[in-house]
């Protein structure tokens, strides 16, 4: 059987992963390339006897990378080593940029490399009007043109069988500047067996083309010899390419004179409208918070008693001892606090997800564009800081598109503040704990908070952008410039994937994490390191003479947890988190969490179980971690735990903590300072206490 590797490029939004999907049928798998932390999906096909590896690669606009994701693509393509240097190259675009697709087809295909094109969306031509002569279209571009429809899968077994087309030799017709004559010539000295675009190539590139350390050096001589910059003949070749495939496809595409307006931009009118578009936006994200509220409450209460009724099952079935306890108020309690969110987790991701497809998220960065500036926040700081509500780790990550230094700096620095997916869990059991179910102004009082503390991680994140904006000193100003892609209907399929992807991304990430801290929760909890840990009952009776047996019994599980390894940990922290209305329970939730802040429910449910009896029962109900949550009494106060004081004090200091581990690990990879890193950390935390400390103190 014969392998073959098969890579997908193209520019942005153009339905290239759309088109993955339809190829992999799903059956694909996500990691990251070797060393980096840039997305890699891959998936393996077999047909009519050969077997194809397909490798979707980042979106890009030409060969010339400006980040990390578009450095990967060169990377693959100028080293025959890697394993990921394809024997294809499909070439994906779409009707409204049939020129962009063309430049990146001309630059892989005077590399060397064979390559077919797809022209994808095709339903799209005849909306606009537009008729392709797709004989003169193939005869200009040497290879074989495909049309698809990702979204109905039109076209994909036609492309499939393409895989085996014979790509014929290329000539290419790029006629490069002459005024570069002689730093090319010095050029080929360097590079004697490659042909004169290969050189030109290495020669318009800074670091990604794979080349020794030596020859590198050599280049970069020569850009200081003839006063030459990499950008400089890159936008050159750019204008060049440009001008003669608008000509050329005057030719080649027909385009009626329809002066109407285009559905996109009759949609357009109405949600980039000065007035009308924000009031739509925050409107959308309003929905979306109450949805998020309203759809999964059922769902919530159902996953919420499973796992009650599953933990008293195995106690049962399971004989009394440390294995039985470990497994129910261990494993089962801590592994159930986290998946109770996931219907949460689901809609968000599903409404991210659908804005995505729609093509409305670029609509929203644009919007928002404007705004930012005056904060010293590019325009492209938008994509990390709407990606930072689904996590911190990749916002921080896209972060790397942005040109300019001072602005990169400042959005991986503010975005943390954005409240991402790992907070929500906090979010959605204080909310239920402290604001009642009730309605205002016909909206959910629950939702309209949670609404408030995602704005509040907006105002969060632009306020400090503005405080650090008068720090960090500019290098230089930059401006935002992209596509807005045309809306279509959502590809279900794509969004089913992505939602699956992320929601059990999130649900295996979280829970691995869970798991190991809930079993070292167990163990810290169920051994101490003295007699009032091991004989609690001879204390309990001399503290309080008059208890029966029964009492004393009862009063021996708390004391017990109280006095482990776990309750001096949480009671060693006591005094500084006293004054933000906390007890030493919160405060072992406070430092699992650092690890990953959705480990905070499942931390204080094990605890919670640790001091109480599984099987305890309310009114015939069994008694859930939400219950188990109300009962509770600070000891510190004689009051509910979680009245509404504390729990405002508990939602601001979330809103505004360094969210784990993780984020300052990649904060510091990113901005390569420790001093950033430590400032930031610093800074987020101080705002945190700070905050908790006077809500709690005005309100108790």
């Amino acid at each position: 059987m014969k392998k073959k590797t098969i890579a997908l490029l193209g520019n942005p939004n153009v339905g290239k992963t759309s088109l993955f999907n339809r190829i992999t049928k799903l059956n694909q798998k996500v990691g990251n390339y070797p060393g980096i932390t840039v997305e890699k999906r891959e998936g393996t096909i077999k047909e009519n006897g050969n077997e194809y590896r397909i490798i979707d690669l980042p979106g890009t606009y030409t060969l010339f990378p400006n980040s990390l994701d578009e450095e990967v693509v060169i990377k693959t393509f100028s080293n025959k080593d890697l394993e990921d240097y394809p024997n294809l190259v499909v070439i994906v675009s779409e009707p409204n940029t049939l020129n962009r697709g063309i430049v990146i087809y001309q630059q892989v295909r005077e590399l060397g490399l064979p390559a077919i094109f797809v022209i994808n969306m095709e339903d799209e031509l005849e909306d606009k009007g537009v008729k392709v002569d797709y004989k003169k279209l193939e005869a200009y571009l040497q290879t074989k043109v495909i049309t698809t429809d990702a979204r109905t899968g039109k076209g994909i077994k036609e492309l499939i069988k393409s895989f085996e087309f014979q790509v014929p030799p290329y000539f290419g017709s790029l006629e490069l500047p002459a005024k570069y004559k002689n730093a090319l010539e010095d050029a080929k000295k360097l590079f004697p067996l490659d042909n004169e675009y290969k050189t030109w190539f290495s020669l318009a590139q800074e670091d990604a083309v794979v080349m020794s350390e030596q020859t590198h050096h050599e280049i970069t001589k020569l850009h200081h010899k003839y006063g030459i910059s990499a950008q400089e003949l890159q936008k050159e070749e750019s204008i060049l390419r440009n001008k003669i495939i608008n000509q050329k496809l005057g030719e080649i595409i027909q385009k009626s004179e329809n002066k109407k307006l285009s559905l996109t931009e009759k949609i357009d009118n109405i949600l980039l409208h000065p007035i009308f578009g924000y009031i739509i936006f925050f409107g959308l994200l309003f929905f979306i918070f109450q949805a998020i509220y309203t759809w999964s409450g059922p769902l919530m209460d159902g996953v919420d008693l499973a796992f009650a009724s599953f933990g008293e099952y195995v106690s049962t079935m399971l004989p009394e001892g440390p294995l039985n306890d470990l497994m129910v108020n261990g494993i089962i309690a801590g592994i159930g606090g986290i998946v109770i969110f996931l219907p949460q987790i689901i809609i968000l991701f599903l409404f991210i997800s659908l804005m995505e497809e729609t093509g409305y998220m670029s609509r929203a960065v644009f919007l928002m564009d404007r705004w930012l500036k005056p904060f010293g926040l590019n325009g492209k700081s938008v994509i990390p800081l709407i990606s930072g509500v689904a996590c911190a780790i990749p916002a921080v990550m896209s972060a790397r598109n942005i040109e300019n230094p001072k602005e990169r700096l400042l959005t991986m620095l503010v975005t943390p503040f954005m409240t991402c997916s790992a907070r929500l869990p906090i979010y959605i059991v204080i909310i239920s704990l402290v604001i009642p179910e009730e309605s205002f102004l016909g909206f959910n009082l629950q939702g309209i908070t949670l609404f408030g503390m995602y704005l509040l991680g907006i105002i969060g994140a632009l306020l400090s952008a503005l405080l650090l904006n008068r720090i960090i000193k500019s290098v230089r100003q930059t401006f935002l410039i992209f596509e807005l892609p045309t809306y279509k209907m959502p590809d279900w399929k794509n969004v089913l994937n992505t939602v699956v992807e992320k929601s059990s991304g999130f649900l295996i990430g979280a829970g691995q994490i869970i798991l190991a801290i809930s079993i070292i929760l167990w163990v810290l909890g169920n051994f101490g390191p003295n007699d009032k840990f091991s004989n609690p009952e001879k204390y309990i009776v001399q503290e309080n003479p008059h208890f029966t047996e029964s009492q004393i019994a009862d009063e021996a599980v708390a004391y017990k947890t109280e006095y482990s390894y776990l309750g001096y940990l949480g009671r060693g922290i006591e005094p500084a988190i006293k004054p933000l209305g906390y007890d030493w329970k919160i405060g072992i939730g406070l430092l699992a969490s650092f690890a990953a802040r959705e480990v905070f429910v499942g931390t204080v449910a094990v605890v919670y179980s640790l001091g109480d009896e599984i099987d305890i029962e309310d009114d015939g109900q069994k008694k859930t971690l939400l219950d188990r949550m109300r009962s509770e009494i600070n000891r510190n106060t004689g009051v509910q735990t979680y009245n509404f004081a504390t729990g405002i004090s508990l939602l601001l200091f979330y809103a505004f903590a360094m969210q784990c581990m993780a984020t300052i690990g990649i904060v510091r990879k990113e901005t390569g300072s420790w001093k950033w890193t430590l400032i930031q950390t610093g800074f987020m935390t101080g705002l945190a206490y700070l905050t908790a400390l006077i809500a709690y103190q005005l309100l108790k």
